[in-house]
């Protein structure tokens, strides 16, 4: 398992003392992922009729929106108390996306390929900026304004369309609606137009059993033995589950007229489609048939860059119109 610490970005900033809830010429297009609820409706399921779970062809519309397409740049906004371990786990799976060095496969690269399909043309990811709020500005308990706040902040690049800002707030950082949802993505209007967000809390002390599965307990639903986290922090592989779902559905539908099924306010997206799928085989509380390091004993089913392994979600395929797995 590596070990080596994050480097200082040299566009790394220091916190600042005081943000606007939100830019008040904001108008506001928000969408929440329900990344738990499906967790849960999933669960609530008993284990005696995974036999009716053979998986069937789904469609996501594709609405005539724009997609996110070419580099996109990623910028980090730290929330609260990282430690550079758990920062290098992060930026080594978005830099591990986009990565055309030579690894082991399946990878996370070939992973992140998939997204491709959808409309013709690759999406590729670069880490931008990092701002680091370590000492909690806005204290411990977070509004969505301030999440979308924070959000709108993080200015790199020549125009808001090729960028993406993530918030990831720590462990002991409370926001509105958290462990009823893992995480969102949504965009917001300004004077320099469009931008688009995400937001990932880390769930170790707070919900782990709904946002860190499955390398924690389940709350509710079959009780299966929790799987072994691949970088050694349940929290943070359970963001690196979160982020991507959310990266995924974001550069498939940013504002909210993309690629996915049901109501605009709560979609079911590229990788929410496919909700507790990590492998074939795959059932209600089962993650499914994924890889197992010999020496650790941690699951994972995808590669990455710096000797990382991940454990990714399946994601949509627009070719065969179902969910695909890695392994």
């Amino acid at each position: 398992m590596p070990t080596s610490l994050i480097t200082p970005h040299p566009l790394i900033k220091s916190s600042i003392s005081s943000f606007p809830l939100l830019p008040s010429s904001m108008a506001l297009n928000y969408t929440h992922a329900t990344l738990s609820l499906l967790f849960f409706i999933s669960l609530s399921l008993s284990l005696s009729s995974a036999s009716l779970f053979k998986q069937q062809p789904m469609l996501l519309k594709y609405h005539h929106g724009t997609l996110l397409k070419g580099n996109i740049t990623v910028n980090l906004i730290w929330y609260g108390k990282f430690t550079p371990i758990q920062r290098s786990i992060i930026v080594d799976f978005l830099q591990s996306l986009s990565s055309t060095s030579p690894h082991h496969l399946p990878s996370a690269a070939s992973w992140w390929r998939t997204t491709e399909k959808y409309n013709s043309g690759p999406t590729t990811v670069v880490v931008g900026s990092q701002t680091l709020h370590d000492n909690y500005p806005l204290g411990k308990i977070l509004k969505n304004s301030h999440i979308i706040g924070l959000g709108s902040r993080a200015r790199a690049g020549p125009g808001p369309a090729n960028k993406i800002n993530v918030v990831l707030t720590a462990a002991d950082v409370a926001v509105e609606g958290f462990c009823m949802r893992c995480g969102s993505h949504g965009s917001s209007r300004g004077r320099g137009g469009r931008s688009v967000y995400i937001w990932v809390g880390n769930a170790a002390t707070q919900c782990a059993g709904q946002c860190a599965w499955p390398f924690y307990r389940p709350m509710y639903g079959p009780q299966t033995p929790p799987l072994v986290a691949p970088n050694g922090d349940v929290g943070v592989d359970g963001m690196i589950i979160n982020i991507a779902t959310l990266l995924a559905g974001t550069v498939t539908n940013p504002y909210s007229d993309g690629y996915f099924q049901g109501p605009p306010t709560a979609p079911l997206e590229a990788v929410s489609a496919c909700t507790g799928v990590f492998g074939t085989g795959a059932y209600p509380g089962y993650p499914g048939n994924v890889l197992v390091d010999k020496v650790t004993g941690a699951s994972f089913n995808a590669h990455g860059v710096n000797g990382r392994k991940f454990l990714l979600p399946a994601m949509w395929d627009p070719k065969t119109s179902a969910c695909s797995t890695l392994v």
